[in-house]
């Protein structure tokens, strides 16, 4: 038990100080993780063993990594795909596996090897395609868009290989092979139907039971049963846990509670992908290396120019430009971190043996260092390769990227009365939004509407993830929970320092945290409201509205100096961040014979004075106090009590 505990220690301690050290350097966390693996594995260090627990760990990470791209590949979702990316994607996977497969099988290797190296090649990176693209600028141009959406769309087309691979490590003889590959997705049907039912039946009905709690720790507890219990029953049939996941994902990926329960299980899946990285960097045998790198460098080209030139040539017949199909080829060529997944089921499965599975392995290492390299000169690279006559105005002007991410959105934390009018408006204007709420029974009403609501925590910051923070164009806290809306903030802050947030609050009370927390705009409902009644009076009397409206404008850009302040009652019980006090000046004051400048008062802290039954507003600094004047003074109730004191003392 002991040994057990330092080799997690030790393994925790390792990965935080390689995760810091991949992020001062901007190299994607997955490489670290594998780092951590291949120092401290048996065959270098040798400080820690897999003694079976880190297998298990890393098992349950493909697992719930598999329950999350269910969650984003919900079958209404794949149907959306069906066009441009779902076909280029496909026809990647396949064409690579092909490829890369046939070539295997003619230097030698068996045909169910060949098929698992060729699957494992056909995987691409998405964490370090999106990192280099957004280091670059890159991530929303259309080369950028596609080539990432390619990347996301190959872990659906992975999960059949999922089904597969097992299978060939117990098949021997072609005729072996078909029949248990047909068995195999005779059984895979059974699962996905088993899980479908059940799941439509059961599972929207358990988590609205729950979600009415509100309670988290029910909620997170809830998702990983699911997760589990969806996995126990295709590895009942024979399946892989991580299949029967997805299926689940890919039931709970048409509820409402989507976006929360991919927020809840993110960490989970992020600390157990880490150990399974972990996991497979102790795979990698160092003494293999001299008989190995060859091979692993030739295989590292292939995998790299072969998935170029066929993406390339698929973009290319799918209406890009010539230039965007080359860039979109180098962009997908790297290799992937769900192709060490494939690796390892491969091994475990005895598909490929010691040789075969370091080459592969060796090879996709070879691909993470070069294909962030292919990136970053993919402009040069693709118009060398771009005869300047092949393009012309109205390719270059084609795009052909189809996306179902929302992108340059609104976010809307609360979709209360506000929320639901800003979210209206925002729709009648074309404008991608989407809203999120904790209240269950509003989320549902606004599904069954059609609309884009979700339940979830807006402080959480998965979830804010989950909803396209790095993508939105603007964010709007319309609750008027202010320590909730401080946290938000907090969140949004740490992410984007730039991006837009306006929040609604009742008044204004907290208008200066809220300002200090990094609000870009604030509106105070109850100084609105008033400033309305105020504009809709004005015209009722007949006032110019190009007056009413310098007015607002006015009021709005200096906060609201009319509006805040105002005089505290017994009624309302709360006391005003800002007081309007009247304080009458008694004979022989200190005050009397004094300006408003010489009592420091010149600021504007004197909202009015009242002499001789007229009221004279904003009084100017040099404005001399009398006998019998009555100063209306402005300010906090602290620097409100200490004017009057001034004024009224002797």
């Amino acid at each position: 038990m002991e040994h057990g505990l330092a080799q997690v220690l030790l393994l925790l301690g390792a990965a935080i100080a390689s995760f810091l050290v991949c992020q001062r350097l901007r190299i994607p966390t997955s490489l670290s993780y594998l780092a951590v693996g291949v120092l401290l594995g048996p065959p270098i260090i040798g400080l820690v063993e897999d003694d079976g627990n880190i297998h298990l760990f890393a098992e349950f990470g493909i697992v719930f990594l598999l329950f999350t791209i269910g969650l984003n590949y919900s079958l209404p979702q794949l149907h959306a795909l069906r066009g441009q990316v779902l076909w280029l994607g496909t026809a990647q996977v396949g064409l690579t596996t092909l490829v890369v497969g046939l070539l295997a099988w003619l230097l030698g290797a068996h045909p169910m090897a060949a098929f698992a190296i060729g699957a494992i090649f056909a995987q691409s990176s998405t964490t370090l395609i999106s990192k280099q693209l957004s280091d670059q600028g890159e991530e929303n141009s259309p080369h950028g868009r596609l080539g990432t959406a390619m990347s996301v769309f190959q872990d659906v087309t992975a999960v059949p290989l999922i089904v597969v691979i097992p299978v060939l490590g117990t098949a021997v003889g072609a005729a072996a092979i078909g029949l248990l590959i047909g068995t195999a997705l005779a059984k895979a049907a059974v699962a996905t139907l088993l899980v479908f039912f059940l799941g439509r039946w059961l599972l929207r009905p358990l988590f609205r039971v729950v979600a009415r709690q509100r309670s988290a720790e029910a909620f997170t507890l809830l998702v990983l049963f699911v997760s589990l219990s969806a996995g126990s029953v295709t590895e009942v049939l024979g399946l892989s846990l991580a299949f029967g996941a997805f299926l689940a994902g890919m039931v709970l990926g048409e509820t409402e509670f989507r976006h929360q329960v991919e927020a809840t299980i993110r960490p989970f899946r992020d600390v157990l992908l880490g150990l399974f990285f972990i996991g497979i960097g102790m795979l990698f045998e160092p003494s293999a290396l001299p008989d190995v790198w060859a091979w692993a460098l030739g295989g590292a080209v292939v995998m790299l120019a072969s998935k170029t030139l066929l993406v390339a040539a698929l973009v290319r017949r799918a209406g890009m430009p010539l230039e965007s199909a080359w860039r979109t080829g180098l962009i997908v060529a790297v290799g992937g971190e769900f192709g060490l997944a494939l690796l390892a089921i491969s091994i475990t499965s005895g598909a490929l043996d010691q040789f075969q599975s370091q080459v592969a392995f060796t090879a996709v290492l070879f691909s993470f260092i070069l294909g962030p390299l292919l990136i970053r000169f993919s402009g040069p690279i693709a118009r060398a390769l771009t005869p300047k006559q092949r393009e012309s105005a109205s390719e270059a002007m084609a795009i052909g990227v189809g996306t179902e991410s929302l992108e340059r959105h609104v976010i809307i934390c609360g979709y209360g009365r506000i929320g639901q009018s800003v979210g209206h408006i925002l729709e009648q204007q074309g404008i991608a939004w989407g809203a999120m709420d904790l209240d269950l029974a509003k989320v549902r009403q606004a599904r069954q509407a059609g609309e884009p609501v979700f339940f979830g925590d807006a402080s959480d910051p998965a979830m804010l993830e989950s909803m396209g923070l790095d993508r939105a164009r603007l964010v709007v806290l319309s609750n008027d929970d202010t320590a909730a809306s401080l946290r938000v903030l907090g969140l949004v802050r740490a992410r984007h320092p730039r991006l837009p947030v306006l929040v609604r609050t009742r008044d204004d009370s907290q208008l200066e945290a809220l300002r200090e927390a990094g609000a870009t705009e604030i509106v105070p409902e109850t100084l609105e409201a008033g400033l309305m009644i105020a504009t809709h009076v004005l015209d009722r009397l007949h006032v110019a509205p190009g007056r009413i409206l310098e007015l607002v404008e006015e009021q709005r850009a200096a906060r609201y100096p009319l509006l805040r302040a105002r005089f505290a009652g017994e009624v309302e019980g709360a006391t005003p961040a800002e007081q309007l006090s009247p304080v009458a000046l008694p004979p022989g004051c200190n005050a009397c014979g004094k300006t408003l400048q010489e009592l420091g008062l010149g600021d504007g802290a004197a909202a009015a004075i009242v002499r001789d039954g007229e009221r004279l507003l904003d009084p100017a600094p040099g404005t001399v106090l009398a006998e019998g004047d009555t100063v209306v003074l402005r300010g906090p109730e602290d620097e409100v009590a200490r004017a009057a004191s001034l004024l009224q003392g002797a």
